[in-house]
């Protein structure tokens, strides 16, 4: 992987990660009030940098960053 992909799979993986967060405060933390549509759009975004990640670094691998980060950061 050229350092230019790399590059692009670190952005990815944060950019999942920033989306978990902001789901997990929405859900658990004082924006507990968040409203449904709210959600849905995190959900929509985290399948969208997923689908990206796919192209970096396969489907496989992408699910797998995927439900760690989720794990991890909603828990």
């Amino acid at each position: 992987m050229d350092s230019t992909n790399k590059s692009e799979v670190a952005r990815l993986c944060q950019q999942l990660e920033q989306e978990c967060e902001a789901m997990q405060r929405g859900l658990y933390g004082l924006a507990s009030v968040a409203a449904h549509e709210i959600i849905r759009h995190r959900y929509q975004a985290l399948g969208d940098y997923a689908e990206e990640l796919a192209k970096h670094v396969g489907q496989e691998q992408a699910v797998e960053i995927m439900a760690v980060t989720y794990s991890e950061k909603v828990g």
